[in-house]
């Protein structure tokens, strides 16, 4: 969704600099030069461009423009991509047509209109090429479990794992007794009907395909924990039985699926946020410059070793990265934490000691006013983490995680938290978890302003340690 708006508006721009030096209406310029100036006609433009905007959004989004790629083989998509921009073309056109706005250039209307088109397209298929390599390397897949044994599921399990641009991951198979079919290789069964969704909250699962027929009971209790979890429900169309009528058939590679249940996810307000991490990790990393070149040669020249550590964190649905931080301790500071395991002060999972000996002295001065996580708006960058989310935990201590704790990992983790800005002294592994699973349970845009607020005060007070 954002970047059809920023395409909108890029096209506006060429439009008006190609109207500007080829002059195609003898009014143009002279419109241009009016809105340079009190009482021309600018604010009506900009009304009208973000009315164009806004309706090229819903078009796109009733037309499922904005749905996985793989539920739309390449030239479907584009069809229904220059179907929306035509549509919201005309809901322009007609805006002028009902304002009487007569003094804004016809011409840069049409360009406009066929700039956006062409660049929505290009865009597209940009994006979908882009889509399909970080589908290779494993970011943004869709986790999936498939129910069944027999034929069709050996089939589609086979078709995923094959055709890696659809972007799934298979992650097991769930046996239905009575079925008759047990033909996949040891160890593919990951459980049954009744642990379908502990299976599923334990790999982070995003979507249950059925291969075979269930009972009309036995399937809308499974359609009433998917609601309850947010989990997507697909089946082949000859196992429905009557339960979707009204779905329309998609087709998944080249495998007809019905979908039952779809999760419910914010779609504007995850745009949002990534637009804010975006923005505010850019002008983090431009404004401290200078302060973050002075840390790493401080760093360089205080102590042997790199000048950043990095370390294997878990981030969301479980995906393995590496955080990034300026090192704050002698160089095989992770060999050493064995021998000062009995100095822990934190329960649970989690490991800390206030007067660690491993940290250096410039390390601590770090630590005290947040300064060592600076790097970690790379990772924003990147796409790895959120300026604002759970701690990004180790491996250690997400194989201690019980079923319930994995909920924090849903999301992605972030620089700052909940935790970070009320609890970060507390020991309690209880107190931690807790907090980040409200935070899970209850986020919002708002939300992640007001932590960010405070962040700002936590940081300046050197809370750190």
């Amino acid at each position: 969704m954002l970047w059809d708006g920023v395409t909108v508006v890029a096209a506006t721009v060429l439009a008006t600099v190609f109207e500007l030096h080829i002059g195609l209406i003898p009014g143009a310029r002279h419109f241009w030069k009016g809105t340079l100036f009190p009482g021309g006609s600018f604010g009506l433009l900009m009304t009208l461009l973000c009315g164009f905007i806004l309706a090229l959004l819903f078009i796109s989004h009733r037309l499922n423009l904005y749905r996985p790629h793989a539920l739309h083989n390449f030239l479907h998509e584009q069809r229904l991509a220059v179907q929306a921009c035509i549509t919201a073309g005309l809901i322009l056109t007609g805006a002028l047509y009902l304002l009487h706005a007569a003094q804004i250039p016809r011409s840069i209307v049409l360009i406009t209109i066929a700039l956006v088109t062409a660049c929505v397209s290009v865009r597209r298929m940009l994006f979908r090429l882009l889509q399909h390599r970080r589908f290779e390397r494993g970011v943004d897949i869709r986790n999936l479990l498939i129910v069944g044994t027999g034929p069709e599921a050996q089939a589609l399990r086979r078709h995923v794992d094959t055709v890696r641009h659809l972007g799934y991951a298979f992650k097991g198979f769930i046996e239905v007794p009575g079925t008759g079919f047990r033909q996949n290789p040891v160890g593919e069964i990951v459980g049954d009907l009744d642990s379908l969704f502990d299976h599923a909250r334990k790999h982070f699962v995003d979507e249950i395909f059925f291969t075979i027929a269930l009972e009309r009971t036995d399937m809308q209790e499974v359609l009433l924990k998917a609601r309850e979890t947010g989990i997507d429900v697909r089946v082949l169309p000859h196992t429905f039985g009557g339960l979707a009528l009204n779905c329309p058939i998609e087709y998944v590679g080249q495998f007809p699926t019905i979908p039952l249940h779809r999760g419910d996810l914010p779609e504007m307000a995850l745009m949002l946020k990534r637009g804010l991490d975006v923005i505010l990790s850019s002008m983090v990393l431009l404004a401290l410059s200078p302060v973050l070149l002075t840390i790493a040669v401080l760093i360089k020249f205080g102590s042997p070793g790199p000048i950043f550590y990095r370390s294997d964190r878990i981030g969301k649905k479980g995906r393995v990265f590496k955080c990034i931080k300026f090192r704050t301790m002698v160089a095989d500071a992770d060999r050493q934490r064995a021998e000062i395991m009995h100095l822990n002060e934190r329960d649970g999972v989690l490991f800390k000691v206030t007067n660690d000996p491993r940290i250096t002295h410039l390390g601590r001065i770090l630590r005290k006013y947040s300064l060592d996580e600076l790097p970690q708006f790379l990772n924003v960058l990147k796409g790895d983490m959120s300026i604002v989310g759970p701690r990004p935990p180790i491996g250690s201590e997400v194989r201690q995680y019980k079923l319930d704790h994995l909920r924090r990992l849903d999301v992605m983790p972030g620089i700052t938290g909940l935790w970070q800005v009320y609890a970060r002294q507390d020991p309690s592994f209880d107190s931690y978890i807790s907090l980040d699973l409200a935070y899970v349970e209850n986020w919002n845009i708002w939300l992640d302003l007001k932590i960010i607020l405070r962040t700002i005060t936590v940081v300046f007070a050197g809370t750190g340690s």
